[in-house]
């Protein structure tokens, strides 16, 4: 079924649907993984956003129950060169295009994702709408352009929980207090979370309570954690309402680690400021150097905002920088349990190499004890 894809500065391209009709409005980006397409497809970052994948062969492993970051599909559209119909994986229980359907999500293939992926490097993220349905190109340029964009926008109301649960028996459980069993009390604020960043903190031994991105301080402290774990999320931090004021009353308080949104959520609570990078990083192949140790890693990223180190104060120091750009990847507070990174240590997809940043808050959590 033919789909035009419309960016807002006129560009227009002409590719398939196999997912059937529709039409979707959002930020189109790429992604620069080679595999890993289900944990980018249910991580609740990409949400508003329609993703490109630059490896041109994507679906040949299928979709399985085991992979998901979360409990649905979040991107608005999801782009590719060739689409496999038919996976050939053990694991696979059904396939990428049945997948995208279940959660409406628009799949595209049949066009040129190099030149997509040339343009938004030269030009930046940009508004863009796909459709099926509309084949007149002004007319998908100007509702690209009239789309209301993600800068501004409070996108953590979109995919945050309603209500607390725990991570329990290696899934989400009804629930408002810690289960038991773990060395450690975890508070997690749900921004977006990723279910592997609870697998990992099980595994290092602790109880998880996953509570909702406007949970006040009050609530949490009265819960008495030995540790407080600010997630990832999509969007703006500057657009988020009601989360920077319960943060920096959690500052000295209790140790904190946050990634990605949560680590630029901690920043404005330091009193930094953030900024729109121009089409951000997205893949699992990122290069960043820890300052402390001297030492690169190589690291799965998904952001398009970042920390301006300028604005923090003298209290915070930075810790990582991304090595293609100098943007600042990583900080923590010189007075109190508090660091973060710009990246996923989890590697839900990518790379291991960051993982030791789960030790280092267990490390944190011993000290206070």
């Amino acid at each position: 079924m033919k789909a035009l894809i419309a960016l807002e500065d006129g560009t227009v391209l002409t590719g398939r649907s196999f997912t059937g009709a529709g039409e979707a409005a959002g930020e189109i980006v790429f992604n620069t993984s080679m595999s890993g397409y289900q944990e980018i497809l249910t991580d609740p970052s990409y949400t508003g956003q329609m993703v490109t994948m630059t490896y041109p062969l994507i679906g040949n492993y299928g979709i399985n129950p085991e992979d998901m970051e979360s409990a649905a599909a979040h991107p608005r559209a999801f782009l590719m060169r060739e689409y496999q119909a038919v996976p050939s994986n053990y694991r696979a229980s059904g396939t990428l295009a049945d997948f995208l359907c279940k959660f409406g999500v628009l799949g595209i293939e049949g066009f040129d994702t190099r030149m997509l992926t040339r343009i938004i490097r030269k030009r930046g993220a940009m508004k863009a709408v796909i459709s099926t349905e509309d084949l007149s190109e002004a007319s998908l340029v100007e509702k690209a352009r009239n789309w209301a964009g993600l800068v501004g926008q409070d996108m953590v109301a979109n995919v945050s929980t309603a209500r607390s649960y725990t991570w329990s028996n290696g899934g989400p459980a009804a629930g408002h207090t810690f289960p038991a069993g773990g060395r450690f009390k975890v508070v997690a604020y749900d921004f977006g979370i990723k279910y592997n960043q609870l697998r990992i903190l099980a595994e290092k031994g602790c109880s998880v309570l996953v509570v909702p991105a406007k949970t006040p301080a009050a609530e949490v402290l009265a819960l008495n954690p030995d540790g407080v774990f600010l997630s990832n999320g999509p969007g703006d931090p500057a657009g988020v309402e009601g989360v920077v004021e319960n943060i920096r009353a959690l500052l000295g308080k209790k140790p904190i680690f946050g990634i990605c949104l949560g680590h630029q959520m901690l920043g404005l609570a330091y009193g930094g400021t953030t900024f729109k990078l121009k089409f951000g990083h997205r893949g699992g192949n990122q290069p960043v150097k820890d300052l402390q140790t001297g030492k690169v890693e190589i690291t799965s990223q998904n952001h398009g905002f970042c920390v301006d180190p300028q604005s923090l104060p003298a209290s915070v120091e930075v810790t990582h920088i991304n090595l293609n750009d100098g943007s600042l990847e990583g900080m923590r507070h010189k007075e109190y349990p508090a660091f973060s990174v710009q990246y996923h240590p989890e590697h839900a997809p990518g790379p291991h190499d960051a993982v030791y940043l789960f030790d280092r808050f267990i490390g944190l959590m011993e000290g206070r004890r």
